[in-house]
């Protein structure tokens, strides 16, 4: 979940001083050092509707457990200015790891000590922040697309470095992790899943909903019966990132809808960054906030080259020109979630 304003200010000094490094590298360490001192971002921590949530059974050196409802454990990364959150799932028969996290520290051992079922791993799309441990897993689902088959070649250190500069971690990182070998692991899906189906963990079944638009291989996960939504990165509690070329902001419309849908009947939302519980009301107010977006009926605070940041009733969002326009990259090839556009 990159944190926007340093993208929109700092824009054209980014591209005026990195000369020829990758412009998201360099972006994302500039972003680092300067969206907020580490002492300021790890003063706010705990967030406080993780706070609110109980402590998780075990305890961790990088990640932070909580209980997120009956049968369902955060493991959340709040070190890292990602703030990203995977969830392990139990049923009475079987586990599901819904992401598995940066992949800056091991996630199997932790599952292993919440749980002995056996554990699937389903992404909540693969983007680099959310497929880190697959590799320690023997099962793992995914959608038989060609964006995701791609990502998961894994995503090299020239395009995460950024990631892990100094600046980026809250404290120090996990010991024994050498940020100049920092990449993500190739994974391969021992199964396939697409809209509509369901997984039976035993007592708990969850329904998989496609939601594409952040990302086009994203899922959404329904525990109908729990009322629990896990809605990965369609929806987190911060500024919503739809910059990069993978994006889609009028399927990401349409899945916001889809969601909104499911609202009467639901409790909680699980969201993959910053927080790991919000009000189902969240998805209306977003959704209302990107029609005024859509609509042009409100002005963005413009970088340079359609960079756009909007901030509409307690909502902000960070797009660009070209998906505005309905652009979109080409998707066999994959993407981190750092990728520009050209």
């Amino acid at each position: 979940m990159f944190r926007p304003v340093t993208f929109i200010v700092c824009y054209p000094f980014i591209r005026r001083f990195c000369g020829l490094l990758p412009f998201l590298l360099c972006l994302a360490a500039v972003h680092a050092a300067w969206a907020q001192p580490a002492e300021d971002w790890c003063a706010e921590l705990p967030r406080p509707a993780n706070a609110e949530l109980p402590p998780g059974p075990v305890a961790d050196p990088w990640f932070q457990v909580y209980l997120a409802a009956p049968g369902v454990y955060a493991l959340a990364e709040p070190r890292q200015f990602q703030e990203v959150i995977s969830y392990l799932i139990l049923g009475d028969q079987r586990a599901l790891l819904f992401d598995s996290g940066l992949g800056v520290a091991l996630i199997r051992p932790l599952v292993e000590q919440l749980t002995s079922l056996p554990v699937t791993v389903l992404n909540s799309h693969t983007h680099f922040d959310h497929v880190g441990g697959n590799a320690e897993f023997d099962t793992v689902l995914a959608l038989d697309t060609p964006f995701t088959r791609a990502n998961m070649a894994g995503f090299p250190h020239a395009e995460l470095a950024g990631e892990v500069v100094e600046g980026a971690f809250c404290g120090p990182p996990p010991a024994g992790f050498d940020p100049e070998q920092y990449r993500t692991r190739a994974w391969q899906a021992t199964g396939f899943v697409d809209d509509g189906n369901t997984i039976d963990l035993g007592g708990r079944v969850l329904e998989v909903l496609r939601v594409p638009g952040h990302a086009p291989d994203a899922l959404a996960l329904l525990d109908r019966a729990n009322g629990l939504l896990w809605t990965g990165d369609t929806w987190y509690d911060g500024p919503l990132w739809l910059f990069v070329p993978e994006t889609s902001l009028q399927d990401y419309q349409a899945s916001l809808q889809r969601l909104i849908s499911l609202t009467s009947g639901l409790r909680r939302l699980l969201p993959a960054h910053n927080t790991a519980s919000a009000e189902p009301g969240r998805l209306t107010q977003t959704a209302a906030a990107l029609e005024k977006i859509l609509a042009g009926s409100v002005p963005g605070q413009m970088g340079t080259e359609g960079a756009l940041e909007f901030s509409v009733d307690g909502v902000t969002l960070v797009t660009a020109k070209p998906a505005l326009e309905g652009r979109q990259g080409e998707l066999a090839n994959g993407g981190s979630g750092l990728t520009g556009w050209d």
